[in-house]
């Protein structure tokens, strides 16, 4: 899109503004923010491109909050006010009005204001995107090591969530698929999410093979295990004839964000292999936490 009647300094300041958004989060956000933000300034006036511009630095500041753990993420109008140089008056009004559009949200505690519904799904696809192409390098080198299919999960949808998979070169092999959904309560990936994420329990534990745990006792009681020994294995839970094992990643702030794991036939991936397969996958997991800032 081209302007006909902006200021080139104002474009400038707007590319400026959006920099650190588009490195935080996606293209997409980057994309779609400074298309609204051309149209906005195309025959409006210098008041509404000011008012334009300090609307992206607030959203600028709550992207960054938003990276902190939960209790810092939010901003006061106090805050706000003394970053953008204006008055208290004038920082609420901006705020009230990003949040009639759904961008930014009163906090839990009504005691700030956080990112909205809208920039929290942006934020979420985008550091979807972050981890998948920081992880795959791990995920490769695990495939090459372990001989199995490896992949990289996270929780959405009340599933475990397939963002990458890398199949083994393997004729007999077993694979995840891409952007596949899977249950959380008979999948290495799931059972892995559920333990480290403290996640709730799934309704309904049906049962996918005859290894399936579907009593609640039991599988709390499994859940505890996996929590102690450091990772989850599907043992012919979800499929007949194949195994998965699955270790939790942690980020900063030492907190559980995805999992990675492999997946192979049992006649490949047998009990006696296991502890080689199991050192494998621990050794990943720990490699990318570390790479993520995890320190323990």
């Amino acid at each position: 899109m081209k302007l006909r009647n902006a200021q080139p300094f104002i474009v400038l300041r707007l590319e400026q503004l959006l920099y650190k958004l588009k490195d935080s989060f996606t293209k997409t956000v980057y994309q779609i923010s400074f298309s609204v933000a051309l149209c906005a300034i195309n025959g409006e006036s210098m008041n509404e491109v000011k008012a334009l511009a300090k609307g992206l630095q607030i959203l600028d500041q709550l992207l960054e909050a938003h990276m902190r753990p939960e209790e810092h993420q939010r901003m006061g109008v106090t805050e706000v006010a003394e970053i953008l140089g204006v008055n208290k008056s004038s920082a609420s009004r901006l705020l009230q009005t990003l949040s009639s559009y759904g961008y930014v949200k009163r906090s839990s505690e009504q005691r700030g204001y956080v990112l909205g519904p809208k920039m929290q799904n942006a934020a979420q696809a985008g550091s979807q995107t972050v981890f998948r192409d920081i992880a795959r390098p791990f995920i490769y080198q695990l495939m090459k090591s372990s001989g199995e299919s490896a992949h990289s999960a996270i929780v959405a949808q009340g599933q475990a969530l397939i963002i990458d998979d890398i199949e083994s070169a393997s004729s007999l092999r077993v694979t995840g698929g891409l952007g596949r959904l899977e249950q959380l309560h008979c999948t290495a990936i799931g059972k892995c999410l559920l333990a480290f994420m403290n996640l709730p329990l799934p309704k309904n534990l049906n049962q996918q093979t005859s290894r399936t745990i579907t009593n609640y006792s039991t599988f709390k009681q499994h859940l505890e295990e996996i929590r102690l020994q450091g990772y989850a294995l599907d043992d012919e839970e979800n499929l007949e004839g194949g195994r998965c094992l699955a270790a939790p990643v942690y980020d900063q702030s030492n907190t559980v964000i995805a999992c990675i794991g492999i997946s192979g036939p049992s006649v490949r991936m047998t009990l006696e292999r296991l502890p080689h397969y199991i050192q494998l996958v621990l050794d990943t997991s720990k490699e990318l936490s570390y790479s993520l800032g995890f320190r323990k």
